[in-house]
């Protein structure tokens, strides 16, 4: 039996008893975090180039976020499952956001979390159609819950897993081949419309504009998950919009709480009905939603609306496509602040991403390859501490290839 008065470091407390999630993390202890910037607990500052996994678009404890925790600490926490209580924080997120979407997307569902918003997308349009067939797409990411990681393609992730959902076709992203495996067997598509871990590749404007046609002729739902590319960061609040296309269902989450956990799908008011009836309660949560999260999300949503924040978004690729703008950049892709570097090869990439660290700026790589390294610095980063990131990495870049 463990001692329960026995005194850890946090670092020993994390490497004896918090669940790995590989075998060797990255182990930096975290002491306080702020703008775009953490410290360690040993004093040194990093600058956080991809914003802890495209959600602190607003860098860290952005001001108007704390204001509004505290304000709703004051308040009350947790005081029913999701859908039954009327909460201001709820209800004011919820207002705001819609009145920024489509008018189709009229309603939103809070969860917890990314993998969530795609869960319950899934099954409102399993509900909603009366179908089971999904398409999907190869070196996608949609989560690693049991449906999301169904539609995920990648099959590294997925084997030890198996079997999944059944009835899930995978076809080439940006490939018309697609277009054969609409019928009328077929409840939704789900896609990202800039695919993220898959290596940062946008989708083609025509292709994409064909998947919403041919959705609507067969009577399917299309889910845009827009968890990672969402909030701004493309250079439009929401990826979608660059494309002319609406989906039936939209997902969000990371950015989209300031910093809090929350998530959400947005769909119509037609289509979540499916939720109410046959029978009452069939998709609920307990936290969805949570009073603070909410809090934390309308007050950084409007702090993006207000400043327009999306608009940084394609000044940051402008002098990222500039300053690394040399030899060994095989590709640099994605739009605004979600770019994907492409280095030659694996030893390469490992070497450019661990002297940047040790030069006090955070890279890292998307799950699906080895030789893209992500960059997806906060919307706030100022033009200084943006050029001092790029003079490291492509300081890094130069002397990793002598």
């Amino acid at each position: 039996m463990l001692n329960p008065n026995e005194v850890l470091s946090a670092r020993d407390a994390f490497f004896r008893h918090v669940a790995l999630t590989s075998d060797a993390p990255m182990g930096i202890e975290i002491d306080y975090a702020e703008g775009p910037f953490f410290y360690d607990t040993n004093g040194r500052r990093y600058t956080d180039f991809i914003s802890g996994i495209a959600v602190s678009t607003l860098g860290h404890r952005h001001p108007v976020v704390l204001d509004a925790l505290r304000s709703q600490l004051d308040r009350h926490l947790h005081v029913m499952v999701y859908g039954e209580f009327i909460q201001r924080p709820q209800s004011d997120f919820a207002r705001l956001l819609t009145s920024v979407l489509p008018e189709s997307l009229d309603r939103i569902y809070f969860v917890n979390s990314g993998t969530e918003a795609n869960e319950g997308a899934l099954k409102l349009a399993k509900k909603h159609t009366g179908r089971s067939k999904l398409i999907a797409f190869r070196n996608s990411y949609h989560g690693d819950t049991h449906g999301s990681l169904s539609v995920t393609g990648r099959d590294v992730y997925r084997d030890p897993y198996l079997p999944l959902l059944p009835d899930v076709h995978f076809f080439d992203f940006n490939d018309p081949a697609v277009f054969e495996a609409f019928d009328s067997e077929t409840a939704a598509v789900i896609l990202e419309p800039i695919q993220g871990e898959g290596g940062i590749i946008p989708a083609k404007k025509a292709w994409l504009q064909s998947v919403r046609e041919a959705c609507t002729k067969a009577g399917a739902c299309l889910i845009f998950d827009e968890i990672q590319s969402g909030f701004g960061r493309t250079g439009r609040l929401f990826a979608f919009e660059h494309y002319g296309v609406v989906p039936d269902i939209l997902c969000m989450a990371k950015a989209m709480g300031g910093g809090m956990p929350v998530g959400g799908f947005a769909a119509s008011s037609r289509l979540f009905e499916a939720f109410m009836y046959d029978p009452p309660l069939n998709h609920v949560t307990t936290f969805g939603g949570h009073p603070m999260s909410c809090a934390a999300g309308h007050a950084a949503l409007q702090f993006t609306l207000e400043n327009k924040l999306w608009e940084r978004a394609p000044s940051i690729e402008k002098q990222i496509r500039e300053g690394l703008d040399l030899p060994g950049v095989v590709e640099i892709r994605g739009r605004g602040a979600m770019l994907g570097l492409v280095l030659p090869d694996f030893d390469t990439t490992r070497a450019v991403v661990e002297r940047c660290l040790a030069h006090g700026l955070l890279l890292g790589w998307t799950l699906h390859s080895n030789t893209l390294v992500r960059l997806a610095p906060p919307l706030i980063i100022e033009d200084e501490v943006l050029q001092d990131a790029i003079a490291i990495l492509r300081e890094s870049i130069l002397a990793c290839q002598s």
